[in-house]
């Protein structure tokens, strides 16, 4: 069954991790896909992907913190596949890790930029699209991080928490408009970001990921594919009912 057949998908982030497995998922489900990245070559790369197995995804280069760019982008993917059904707020960064009075105005904004103003400019130039339609759905990429704390990486929790509310907050503004806007909250998930800690982490990458294996009751962290399955849900009309709701997918890790 193509649970998403002929809908426009526009994801951010998506040349790796949980943007490119939810690139493919939506893609074999029958959307058009609108990759974009700042990435270009492993973006380009992800496309050819799909459209060699028979797919249908075109690649624009995106910096989300960049009010331009996005308007730009998202006009011409509107332009080329004729509509913009989902929109996937996934492009984000874990920034430093330091304690907070550690860190300068400059580190924080920095992932600001992207993680919580790179959201509220993709949302702000998709609304348009999706009145025109009068349906839509946008999912935006939280985190178990939005929802408590784990005394690190400060700037992370505090934009992971503000994407959890501007997405109840705009799914109460755009309800009238049959636009639907959740929320999903990964727990760790082996993507290059996690990667990218574990290599950071003073304790070593393996005792970092087998110390990330114990915190999910469930036994080991995840996958991209575990979160994209979600995001298709949210983007199906599956979901119809739904919206202002967290989806969390995490293990277990959020129970204790």
């Amino acid at each position: 069954m193509k649970r998403v057949d002929q809908k426009t998908a526009l994801i951010t982030g998506a040349a790796c991790g949980i943007g490119k497995a939810t690139a493919h998922l939506l893609a074999q489900e029958g959307a058009k896909v609108a990759v974009t990245d700042v990435n270009d070559k492993e973006g380009k790369s992800l496309v050819d992907e799909i459209n060699a197995t028979g797919g249908s995804a075109k690649y624009w280069h995106l910096d989300t913190s960049d009010e331009d760019n996005v308007q730009k982008v998202f006009s011409e993917v509107a332009r080329e596949f004729g509509s913009i059904d989902i929109l996937v707020n996934n492009a984000g960064i874990a920034g430093v890790e330091k304690p907070t009075h550690e860190i300068s105005k400059e580190e924080w904004e920095k992932l600001m930029s992207i993680n919580v103003t790179g959201v509220f400019l993709c949302t702000k130039h998709v609304i348009p699209y999706m009145q025109k339609a009068s349906a839509g759905s946008i999912i935006n990429l939280s985190s178990i991080y939005g929802l408590v704390g784990a005394g690190d990486l400060p700037p992370y929790h505090a934009s992971k928490g503000a994407v959890r509310l501007m997405s109840k907050n705009d799914a109460l503004i755009y309800a009238k408009d049959k636009i639907r806007i959740n929320s999903v909250h990964p727990g760790f998930i082996q993507t290059p970001l996690v990667d990218a800690l574990a290599e950071e982490s003073p304790e070593g990458p393996k005792a970092f990921k087998s110390r990330l294996d114990s915190l999910h009751p469930i036994g080991h962290i995840g996958e991209p594919e575990d979160i994209a399955y979600g995001i298709l849900y949210l983007a199906s009309d599956e979901s119809k009912f739904l919206t202002g709701s967290e989806l969390v997918i995490d293990g277990g890790y959020t129970c204790q």
